[in-house]
């Protein structure tokens, strides 16, 4: 049996009081909303904090706002958005990403802002602590080598959020708060492609909120490659949203990759090559070609890495297909493994 390391917890009340306690260690003090990736991490001693500061007792957190768009406290649980008829509605992208996170009872405890700060996962990362010893540890902890590339400089851990590319492709914001600031950064400018360095948000920032704009003209969507049917993490994503005029041209798209890279990727160029044109055949296929380029995964998860980059043509291919409204149920069934309906 794996235990938990000895740490102090402290349940906070307030925003203010989670931050400042956060502000007196933030290099050994750690945030616990759902727990659904930091206690298992911290039974294999991936992540060992002196200090847990508890934000359930949050209600600002646990918030929800409709008006010009839709703001979400970090706190709300997947559950939470997948039961909402409003969320399903309009931001179908971001609906569809969290319906198939993990599992019913996971989904009950994790949160949205606990998936966008998900820890970067790897083969030789996620496991006990014995084994990560018998191999001299890697890069991402305690160790000198990453073991995907051992030349490689950086940790190549892959970022295995879902509602991240969603996300991204629905143009949302995240709202981080400290001690001393407060900051609004777009959730595309929330990563950067370093497995261990992963997030811009500070040690001692606290992500409060989700902004998303309105959804007026969009459509959305989002792809996810598994070997289960549930409780796996994506191993391929793709997230899609198009803005259509009234011929059916596209007027704005986003195209963005997950568990492609140590961040999720935006395929800009493949994006801006739909954009004045409607979502033909032709078009797909240009923008799917221009989307496998940006694809560079690492064997470093399940699948091989050289069929997973061929399966990112493919599924950008659904997504777009199915945001220009063709009936995909059956090839989500038979390929993503989960019917969306």
């Amino acid at each position: 049996m794996m235990r938990l390391p000895e740490f102090r917890y402290c349940a906070a009340r307030s925003i203010e009081e989670a931050a400042a306690v956060l502000a007196e260690s933030p290099a050994d003090t750690m945030l616990l909303a759902g727990g659904t990736d930091v206690l298992p991490n911290m039974k294999r001693r991936q992540q060992v904090p002196r200090t847990v500061v508890g934000l359930r007792g949050i209600p600002a957190l646990g918030a929800q706002h409709n008006g010009n768009g839709l703001v979400l406290g970090a706190g709300v649980t997947l559950t939470h958005i997948v039961r909402d008829p409003n969320i399903r509605a309009h931001y179908p992208g971001l609906w569809q990403a969290a319906a198939q996170i993990a599992t019913p009872h996971l989904r009950n405890m994790g949160t949205i802002g606990g998936n966008l700060c998900l820890d970067t996962r790897c083969t030789y990362y996620d496991q006990n602590y014995e084994w990560r010893k018998a191999i001299d540890f890697c890069l991402k902890k305690d160790g000198a080598v990453c073991w995907v590339a051992t030349s490689s400089p950086r940790c190549l851990a892959v970022s295995s959020t879902d509602t991240a590319p969603a996300l991204i492709a629905l143009r949302a914001r995240v709202r981080l708060v400290s001690a001393n600031s407060v900051r609004e950064v777009d959730v595309t400018d929330l990563y950067q492609n370093d497995g261990i360095q992963y997030s811009v948000r500070r040690a001692d920032e606290i992500l409060t909120e989700i902004a998303l704009p309105p959804s007026d003209g969009w459509r959305s969507t989002y792809w996810k490659l598994r070997r289960r049917g549930s409780f796996d993490f994506p191993v391929l994503s793709v997230a899609g949203a198009v803005r259509l005029d009234p011929s059916g041209g596209v007027t704005d798209a986003r195209i963005v990759l997950g568990a492609v890279a140590s961040r999720p990727m935006e395929a800009r160029e493949a994006a801006s090559t739909l954009v004045g044109r409607p979502l033909s055949d032709e078009a797909i296929a240009e923008a799917a070609e221009q989307a496998f380029a940006v694809a560079k995964p690492m064997d470093n998860t399940d699948f091989t890495l050289h069929w997973r980059k061929r399966v990112s043509r493919a599924f950008v291919t659904y997504a777009l297909r199915e945001l220009r409204g063709d009936d995909m149920r059956d090839e989500r069934v038979k390929t993503a493994r989960q019917a969306m309906g």
